[in-house]
Formats: C-alpha cells, sequence, structure tokens
C-alpha cells in the first residue's frame, strides 16, 4: 500500500471516528485500533466468564430455593454476556479458541475483581451491588463505544446488569435489616468489597497505559478517574440508606465539588492481584481449564457429528 493510500485511509479513519460514527468489521483500521479493541473485548469477555465462579460456588448453599432461581439465572446471563463480547471478538479475526489460549497461557487479562473469595452469602449480595454496579457505571458508556459489535453487544448486558445490581441490593438491604449477626455479615462484606471495587476502574488515568489511547479512539468514552467518582457518589447513599458504613475514614463530602472526597487505593495490592498473586487467582484459572479439558468430549461428540452431516449433505 502506498504511503497516500495509508494516509488518505487513516484520515477517513480519523474524521468518522470524530464524526461519532461506528467503526465496522469490514471497515479499515489501524493496526494499533485493532489490536486495543480486542484486547479490551477479550478481557472484558473472560471477566464475565470468570466471574461466574465466586457466584456459581453459592448457587447450592443459597439461603432459599427462590434466591437459588434467581442466582441461577443471574449466572447464566454472564455465561451469555460472554457469549455476546466472544462472538463481537471473533469478527476482528481471532477465534475464540485461541482468546482462551491465551487467557489460559496467562497472556490475556480479565478484571481483578474475580480474584476475591466468596466467603459468605452477603458477598453474594455485596458482588451484585457493587461488582456489577462498577460494571454498569462503566459499561453504560460503553454502549456508545466507537466499535460497531462491542456497542451494539453491550446494550443488552447493561439491561441485564442493572437487574443484577438490584439483586444484589435487595439481598444486602434484607441482611441489614436482620438480626445482629445478619447486618454484621452485610457489613463484613461491604467491608471486603469495597476497596476491590474501586480498583476495578483501573489506575489513575495518568498511569494507564492504554485509557489516553482508548479515549482518543472513543472506545472508551469516560476516564478511569471520572467513572470511579461516579460509582462512589452513586453508592455511599445506598449504603447510607441501609444502614451500613463504607470503610474509608477519609470519606466525606465536599460541598465545593458537589462529590465525595475518598481515601488512596491500595495499588500495590492491585498490581499484585493483575499480576497473578491475588488471593483466588490459581483457583480461578485452574477451574476454567479443567472446565475446558472435562467438557473436550462435548466438543469433539458436536464436531464429529457436524463432519457426518457434512459428509451426507455432499454424497446426497
Amino acid at each position: 500500500m502506498s504511503e497516500s493510500n495509508q494516509e488518505h485511509l487513516q484520515a477517513t479513519f480519523d474524521a468518522r471516528v470524530a464524526a461519532e460514527s461506528r467503526i465496522e468489521p469490514r471497515d479499515w483500521m489501524p493496526d494499533d485500533f485493532r489490536k486495543s479493541v480486542l484486547r479490551q473485548m477479550s478481557q472484558h469477555a473472560h471477566s464475565e466468564v470468570i466471574g461466574m465462579q465466586p457466584e456459581g460456588n453459592w448457587i447450592t448453599r443459597a439461603p432459599t430455593l427462590h434466591r437459588k432461581t434467581i442466582l441461577m439465572a443471574k449466572v447464566q446471563d454472564e455465561a451469555g454476556h460472554g457469549l455476546y463480547l466472544y462472538s463481537a471478538a471473533e469478527t476482528l479475526g481471532t477465534s475464540r479458541d485461541d482468546m482462551i489460549a491465551a487467557l489460559h497461557a496467562g497472556k490475556a487479562k480479565y478484571a481483578s475483581i474475580f480474584n476475591y473469595p466468596s466467603l459468605t452469602w452477603a458477598d453474594i449480595g455485596a458482588i451484585g451491588w457493587l461488582v456489577d454496579g462498577a460494571a454498569i457505571v462503566n459499561q453504560v458508556s460503553l454502549q456508545r463505544t466507537s466499535y460497531g459489535p462491542y456497542a451494539r453487544a453491550m446494550v443488552r448486558i447493561c439491561k441485564e446488569e442493572s437487574f443484577h445490581q438490584r439483586q444484589g441490593y435487595q439481598i444486602m438491604m434484607v441482611l441489614a435489616r436482620g438480626s445482629e449477626e445478619q447486618k454484621a455479615m452485610a457489613q463484613d462484606a461491604l467491608n471486603r468489597w469495597w476497596w476491590p471495587s474501586l480498583m476495578m476502574f483501573g489506575p489513575h488515568d495518568a498511569e494507564s497505559a492504554h485509557s489516553a489511547k482508548s479515549m482518543q479512539w472513543k472506545l472508551k468514552r469516560e476516564s478511569n478517574d471520572t467513572l470511579r467518582q461516579r460509582f462512589v457518589d452513586q453508592t455511599i447513599p445506598q449504603a447510607e440508606l441501609i444502614g451500613l458504613t463504607v470503610p474509608d475514614p477519609d470519606l466525606k463530602w465536599n460541598e465545593e465539588r458537589g462529590a465525595y472526597d475518598f481515601g488512596e487505593i491500595d495499588w500495590e495490592e492491585f498490581m499484585q492481584v493483575i499480576s497473578g498473586n491475588g488471593p483466588c487467582n490459581k483457583q480461578r484459572l485452574d477451574h476454567h481449564i479443567a472446565a475446558k479439558e472435562n467438557g473436550q468430549w462435548v466438543r469433539d461428540a458436536m464436531a464429529a457429528y457436524e463432519e457426518k452431516r457434512r459428509a451426507r449433505r455432499e454424497a446426497a
């Protein structure tokens, strides 16, 4: 490709992004854009699937049949989200098998939050309220992301995540209004999940390796710190309403800013978790690898069946 043609394609791409037009799979795009959107979508897909584990662990132990059915539906939703996102990522020419192989090899990441254990039933409430709440804050703007298949996948995902957030908050509300032991359980879950939930938004903007470029391409629509602040501002009143206390001694309302000031995140912990040294990193990955290996016979049977059908069609 000539230099002038390359410059023309780049100029056309830049103009479409600036004009809020979506980039579609068959459109020309810079290699760096392709790599960035693939990294973002595959990481998001991996997060949805790995995120099934801490909640799936509680399906058989949920306190009532009603709670079990709701939790089963939620975990099923997360599997569907992974499917939408893997499918969107495949539009860029990378297979799902390749993405999963990269995850198992430690070359691909997923959200750090899913490397923390779910110790009590209240954790299921905290995950729904805080983790899915943080996800919604981040993902609502992704419905306007510049890559078309990703934006369209996010529409349904956001609707379902909104339900998940309400379900989690309702669990926490019931516990907080229950016995002293139940309220203490809810408070303990909030204490353990609060800071990891703030870490979900990633490093401060100035320290993020990908944020600036993603913002330029409109893959991300708002910065890490802006999204984190929004999450804090909307979540504190929710905690106060049900009588729970956010574990941050530096938290206070800033009248001048019209927002909450809050303490500094333990970024050393964040780096340890995303580097593979979190409480459940090995457990989560080993479980996913084992599930893939144990299900290989199903994929082999399906492939054999499709091959037999193909052979019959060709012989007809």
